[in-house]
Formats: C-alpha cells, structure tokens, sequence
C-alpha cells in the first residue's frame, strides 16, 4: 500500500511496509505540474497483464509492484487490493503512470486532481 501526500509543489507517493521491498522503491517524488491527473480505477489492477517486469514482483492475485513496461510506457505498480486502486497519469516523467493502493482512493483521487488543477490554473 502507499500514502499519496501533497506538498507545497510536488505530489510524494511514500511506499508502506514491505512493499518497499518488492517495488525497490520507498518514495516517489512528483512535481504537480507534472502531475496530468488522477482516477480510481479497480479493472487497471483486475488486468491480467500488467507488462514486462523490469524489477519489482509479482504474485497473481496477490501483488504487483515495482516498475514494468506497459504499452511502450514505464508504469510503476504497487497493489495488493484491486479495489483500492489509483492511476495517477504523469507527463514529462520518467513514469507515464502510477498505479497504486490507496486506504481511500475516492478521497486520493479528488485531492490529486485539485491540486494539479490548481498548479495548472496558476501556470496560465
């Protein structure tokens, strides 16, 4: 699972527990003008391809984590609850996507959005 923080200027994603292991990664730091938007979207993680591993794990209907390539993209995955799931869409990124498990992915997705609505609005 991960926490989704707002900062001032950047979206963070801090890795939780044992997770961080299986994605090699503990945080995930986003300029919100980078960020394009964000969704909850349970059928992303019902998928039964996710792409091709480049490091991370995966166990069928238990977890996916780490970094894979999807459709030509870098995606970074960390989901054990399908349910639970946000995509967090990036532009001018390393990743094009994050694809996490959230506590409360209604509540995620609407603070995500605001605040890359508010860094865009301020940009123009």
């Amino acid at each position: 699972m991960a926490e989704v923080e707002i900062a001032q200027d950047a979206l963070i994603v801090h890795v939780e527990g044992m997770d961080r292991l299986f994605a090699l990664r503990s945080r995930l730091e986003i300029p919100l003008s980078h960020v394009a938007g964000a969704q909850a979207d349970p059928e992303e993680a019902r998928r039964r391809w996710h792409g091709i591993m480049e490091r991370g794990i995966w166990v069928p209907g238990s977890i996916t984590a780490g970094t894979y390539y999807q459709e030509g993209e870098l995606v970074f995955w960390d989901v054990h609850d399908p349910e639970k799931t946000v995509v967090i869409r990036l532009k001018d990124e390393r990743y094009r996507r994050l694809v996490i498990e959230v506590k409360d992915p209604q509540a995620t997705v609407a603070r995500v959005n605001e605040a890359a609505a508010t860094v865009a609005s301020e940009s123009t």
